[in-house]
């Protein structure tokens, strides 16, 4: 029969779920093993803070407990006012960042309010089986649903929505779309296979939108996401994106928002792409040890102006800042910088040091003789 669920769903997004065999085919012989294990329950945070989270794992592995809600709302992406249709995990482009340990389980519930109006899910590049879990958590508005992962691989992982066919692209393009970072339990490591730790940690989610425009090339706003998505997905096609932004929207980062250390204080910068390449760089500074591919198990890179994130991966870079400052971090895509919008800044606080740098003579004019 053609439940209600399938027609909100639709047919492609049904089949994908009637291709699964029902749950006690998958019946686990360490179920109880499981349910006898510590929980944790995570309250997540906006980006590009990260919650709470141990560097090196506490004792065994552990259920990680997190809620994500879904929220679709209109979010203004420049400082004209540009409105994009958005489609959000928990009120935030990007989503939130997820820490946990390598051997933990990562237990989701995924909460679809009545008040959206579309069905959605979610794709863990993190997770092993079922499209990253996708074919297991679709959601109608209205309903929730409790995902279990095991993660077995360290590194830095999108997650987004995905739901069927072209809905996938443009429901990442319209905001939904985050990181888990799984940590090897006994923390991260240089090249030496020595212990590094990091001060702080910080979470840069990039996206690329594609707002249609009117005749007179003005962005057009919509009433919903329906009335936008013909447009919407015509400009996807072009493959040229309007607005190339970090954290949601041009300046999220930037002025007051900027992100903030101190002189000698080692910072994680997590990077994630979902769907384009980028080249993330720190003017002024350096990626001390980088991980361009995310992955822990491989040793870090050393000392990189510039590194690369693959479109749907995350990357994550370490550096001590040596000098006080505004340090600008952008898509080094200069015209997607400057242009589009990739452009974030980090204010450090501390002595200056002559070594490092100085201005041996200040502008002046050129001498005559």
């Amino acid at each position: 029969m053609f439940t209600r669920r399938q027609a909100l769903m639709g047919a492609a997004a049904a089949a994908m779920l009637a291709a699964i065999p029902p749950m006690a085919a998958f019946a686990n012989e360490n179920e109880a093993e499981i349910a006898a294990l510590p929980r944790e329950r995570v309250t997540l945070v906006a980006p590009p803070f990260v919650h709470a989270h141990e560097q090196v794992a506490i004792g065994g592995p552990k259920v990680i407990q997190f809620t994500m809600s879904i929220e679709e709302k209109p979010v203004v992406i420049d400082d004209e006012g540009t409105v994009l249709q958005g489609m959000t995990f928990d009120g935030s482009i990007p989503g939130p960042m997820m820490v946990v340990h390598e051997g933990d389980y990562v237990e989701l519930t995924l909460v679809n309010p009545g008040s959206n109006a579309m069905p959605h899910n979610i794709d863990f590049h993190a997770a092993t089986g079922a499209l990253g879990g996708g074919a297991l958590t679709l959601v109608n508005p209205g309903e929730q649903v409790k995902l279990r992962f095991k993660a077995t691989r360290a590194g830095t992982f999108v997650y987004h929505c995905a739901p069927e066919g072209p809905m996938i692209p443009w429901h990442v393009v319209s905001g939904m779309a985050g990181t888990i970072m799984v940590l090897p339990r006994d923390g991260l490591k240089n090249e030496k296979g020595e212990p590094i730790t990091y001060d702080k940690v910080f979470y840069i989610g990039e996206n690329d939108f594609y707002i249609p425009r009117d005749e007179d090339g003005n962005f057009k706003a919509y009433e919903s996401h329906g009335d936008s998505y013909a447009d919407t997905l015509e400009v996807m096609k072009s493959l040229t994106p309007t607005h190339v932004v970090f954290n949601g929207a041009k300046g999220a980062l930037t002025g007051d928002n900027a992100m903030r250390a101190r002189v000698g204080e080692m910072v994680l910068i997590v990077h994630s792409q979902a769907n384009r390449d980028t080249r993330p760089h720190l003017i002024g500074g350096h990626g001390d040890y980088v991980w361009e591919k995310g992955k822990f198990a491989n040793p870090p890179a050393k000392d990189l102006e510039t590194w690369f994130i693959r479109g749907g991966s995350a990357g994550a870079a370490l550096y001590t800042f040596l000098q006080p400052g505004v340090y600008a971090y952008v898509n080094h895509n200069l015209i997607e910088a400057v242009e589009l919008g990739a452009t974030a800044h980090f204010l450090v606080e501390g002595e200056w040091n002559d070594d490092l740098m100085k201005q041996v003579e200040a502008p002046g004019p050129i001498p005559t003789h």
